[in-house]
């Protein structure tokens, strides 16, 4: 059986990467036809379509496993020039892909990375989902690494347990008079304006459904965006659940009150990341573990 081209493979990395081929052939400083080429020459290697011809270029079910082989070839090969070249060479460029939920990315985690022993040309490439989606990232080869929900290993890809990111129903003292006044009852959750980050984050309703015992349809505020999202909450826009790390700020300031002292909402957060021995992952799981023992649940 013939096997695989490493640059085809790089090629494939690449054009998911950038989402172009165009943009591909910029980053491999080669042209678009021979970024062409080296895909058709895959494909016909593997007798499948391996990527999707659209805007961004993204990989099909059959180019997944190849992108993750892709991705992980590539890690190993510039951990190893760089190692080789040394510091005196300048080392060489090793990039690392990671997906974060907002939360987290916004509170602890770059902390992990400030924790990291500076190594001339490592660089991340940060990509933002909801944690409850992040894993489909790693699946799809796209990342290396993921904070994410899911505590089931993603194929070939270890899982450790980081801790819980705790959040609180928060609203300012007016809107809590002026929707909550008999209490955070089912009938007030019910009509109260909610604030939501994306249609992807269903941890209000999921809060909702827990106190109500029934899952309702309040009216709904999506703001993507952890600034704007808790500056509409402190403007009375809506309520909403905010991690313990940002609200305390507004909690002690006066800005906000917590509707439901007794009730809190705690999301179990796992870091999930491929299988490999590379010195660059193992220094970026122990920062991950160090910083999230400090400051999740």
């Amino acid at each position: 059986m013939e096997g695989l081209d490493s640059a085809q493979l790089r090629t494939l990395d690449a054009v998911v990467a950038e989402g172009s081929f165009e943009a591909a052939a910029r980053l491999l400083h080669v042209t678009p036809s021979a970024v062409s080429q080296r895909i058709k020459a895959l494909e016909e290697t593997v007798g499948q379509v391996l990527v999707r011809r659209t805007r961004p270029c993204v990989a099909t079910e059959a180019g997944r496993p190849l992108l993750r082989l892709a991705g992980q070839l590539t890690l190993l090969e510039r951990e190893a020039l760089a190692d080789a070249r040394g510091p005196l060479a300048g080392g060489g460029r090793v990039r690392v892909a990671v997906v974060v939920n907002a939360d987290s990315l916004a509170t602890w985690f770059p902390a992990a990375l400030a924790r990291l022993p500076q190594r001339n040309g490592l660089s991340f490439d940060l990509r933002q989902d909801d944690q409850d989606h992040t894993a489909e990232l790693l699946r799809d080869g796209s990342v290396t690494a993921a904070v994410t929900a899911q505590r089931e290993a993603v194929q070939g890809c270890r899982v450790l347990r980081l801790g819980a990111m705790r959040y609180r129903a928060l609203a300012t003292p007016e809107f809590a008079a002026s929707h909550f006044v008999g209490g955070f009852t089912p009938s007030a959750l019910a009509v109260a304006p909610l604030v939501v980050f994306d249609r992807k984050d269903r941890v209000q309703h999921r809060f909702i459904r827990a106190v109500a015992g029934r899952p309702l349809d309040p009216p709904v505020h999506y703001v993507p965006s952890v600034p704007a999202f808790s500056e509409a909450i402190r403007l009375g826009l809506g309520w909403s659940l905010v991690p313990e790390q940002i609200a305390e700020a507004d909690l002690a300031a006066g800005r906000c009150v917590d509707l439901a002292p007794d009730r809190h909402l705690d999301v179990p957060l796992y870091w999930q990341h491929w299988r490999l021995e590379s010195d660059v992952l193992n220094a970026l799981t122990a920062a991950v573990r160090g910083v999230a023992a400090e400051t999740l649940r």
